[in-house]
Order: C-alpha cells, then structure tokens, then sequence
C-alpha cells in the first residue's frame, strides 16, 4: 500500500525533442519538433550530455545500449537508431516498451549479446531482465550515437535536444535535471 501511494505521487514526465531557441538564465524556450513553444526550467545542478556520432563498430557484445526500432512482420525489430550508454549508465530504462520517435516505434534499451552481419546490415541480439530481443538490419546509414560528458555551455539557440523526463510541476512548468544536446549538427536520433 505505502508503495502505491508513493508511486501515485510521482509528478508527470514529458519528453521533449526539439531546438534551443533562447536562453534566460535556468530557463530554456525550445521549439518542440511538432512546432510547440515550450518553457523548460533547468536545475542548478543540470546533468547535460553530448550524443555524439559514432560507428557501428562500437557496438560489441557486452555493450548496454538502447535501440529504437520498428516492428517487421516477423516479428522482429528493424533498428531505425541506437545509442550507446556509457558504463556508468548501465541498466538505465533496461526492457522494451513502446516509443514516440516516430509511430508504433519502440526502444529497447539492454545489453548486446550477440552482433552478426547480416545481408541487411548489422544484426543484435539484446538481453534485458525480462527477455530479449533481435534487432536486424542496423545498416550504413542507421544514426549511431553514443552520449558524452557535456556541460551547461550547450545549452545555446540552435542546439537540438531531447529531454527525457522533464518534470511538470504543479504551477505547469516543465523543470530538467538532464539535458542531451546534439553535438557537430546531429539531432539526437532516439
């Protein structure tokens, strides 16, 4: 019972991608990618994380990584994004759900355990606590990231961003304690 209260009083998240309009000290006024203006608070203690590109090759068994994909008739999944967490952040939203990259895509976000090339590009297998999943086709031309140290300085008009939680407060305001910024052009792509 004391879990479920807990739990019920978890305020709301919202997932933000868009670009940095303008900054005001904390504050950030982002342009969502569906053309929405938003106002987003950042903590004083903001964690801000470059996703910068990387290869394919990085990808290597044992890795913990998080890819969004769409769903192919047989089942499995076709690899539209991936990203790799660095070791610190192993386990973070470990398992498979439904996502909003782009309709009916998914994310799974769990550790490699087998790569195979495939006559349509890279093939993965992932392993998270409940199960697991195939990945096909992460070909030339998939958007490879990974996530680096950053700082508040990124935090500038014209930087593309994806938040993954900000929070909505009880006043409406949306407040972040961790920003990703697209680094050298690139739009985060999960």
């Amino acid at each position: 019972m004391l879990g479920t209260a807990a739990w019920a009083q978890q305020p709301p998240t919202v997932r933000i991608r868009g670009t940095i309009e303008a900054v005001d000290g904390p504050m950030l006024s982002i342009k969502s990618r569906e053309g929405t203006d938003m106002k987003v608070r950042v903590t004083d203690n903001v964690a801000v994380f470059g996703v910068a590109k990387t290869e394919l090759s990085e990808i290597k068994e044992g890795s913990y990584i998080g890819v969004t994909a769409m769903p192919e008739p047989d089942g499995t999944q076709k690899a539209v994004a991936v990203h790799i967490f660095p070791e610190n952040q192993r386990g973070a939203a470990e398992g498979f759900r439904p996502w909003d990259q782009r309709p009916n895509s998914t994310m799974t976000n769990a550790t490699v355990a087998q790569t195979v090339k495939g006559t349509d590009g890279q093939n993965i297998l992932v392993k998270y606590k409940d199960g697991e999943k195939e990945g096909r086709g992460a070909a030339e031309g998939t958007p490879i990231v990974t996530f680096v140290a950053g700082d508040k300085s990124e935090l500038k008009p014209g930087a593309k961003i994806i938040i993954f939680g900000a929070v909505k407060k009880d006043d409406g305001t949306l407040e972040a304690a961790r920003v990703n910024v697209g680094r050298d052009g690139i739009t985060p792509p999960m």
